[in-house]
């Protein structure tokens, strides 16, 4: 099976077993309800963080610590929007999604991934590809560990590892829908 490619000419927005109209692919995700206090990108399947109250929402920044994902068939008829790439409106109670399932997120354009690879928060609620942890480097010599600190572990410099990818995206000039395993 090739991976799909989106936003070029090879684009084929159907391939996998990607549920039409829906986020979750497998698995019972934990779902609490909380207010959209800014609508400003939240779709379903966007990373989305603590807004000002506990019960607020807001989408999810570059390197933002999430809380969950916006999921879509979970929500009350009176707030669902009409399809999974329809915008919530301010105030809509949201369900959103975390714990141990496979699901829908949106991927930023420019991306390669590959089934296996982490997924970070990127710019308005979207994942991109970790990057690995690197140590700075300079021509200023180091005369001592407390200059500069070991690095130690996988977090990658965009933040803690989101999700895992199920399977293997390209994104060119657009964004597009990967399958993951949520992590957080």
């Amino acid at each position: 099976m090739t991976a799909p490619t989106y936003g070029s000419s090879s684009a084929d927005t159907g391939v996998g077993p990607q549920p039409k109209n829906q986020i979750v692919v497998s698995g019972k995700p934990d779902v609490q309800y909380l207010n959209i206090e800014t609508a400003t990108n939240c779709y379903p399947g966007r990373l989305v963080k603590k807004g000002t109250h506990d019960n607020d929402l807001v989408v999810c920044t570059a390197g933002g610590e999430a809380i969950g994902v916006l999921g879509y068939e979970q929500a009350a008829k009176t707030y669902r929007p009409a399809t999974r790439d329809t915008i919530y409106a301010q105030n809509d109670q949201a369900p959103v999604l975390s714990g141990k399932a496979v699901i829908l997120l949106y991927l930023a354009q420019s991306q390669t991934v590959v089934k296996g690879d982490k997924l970070v928060a990127a710019a308005d609620g979207m994942v991109s590809k970790a990057s690995p942890a690197a140590v700075p480097n300079s021509s200023t010599p180091v005369t001592s560990t407390s200059a500069q600190p070991t690095v130690t572990g996988p977090i990658s410099t965009e933040g803690i590892a989101l999700a895992e990818a199920e399977e293997s995206v390209t994104t060119v000039d657009v964004e597009g829908w990967i399958m993951a395993r949520l992590l957080i």
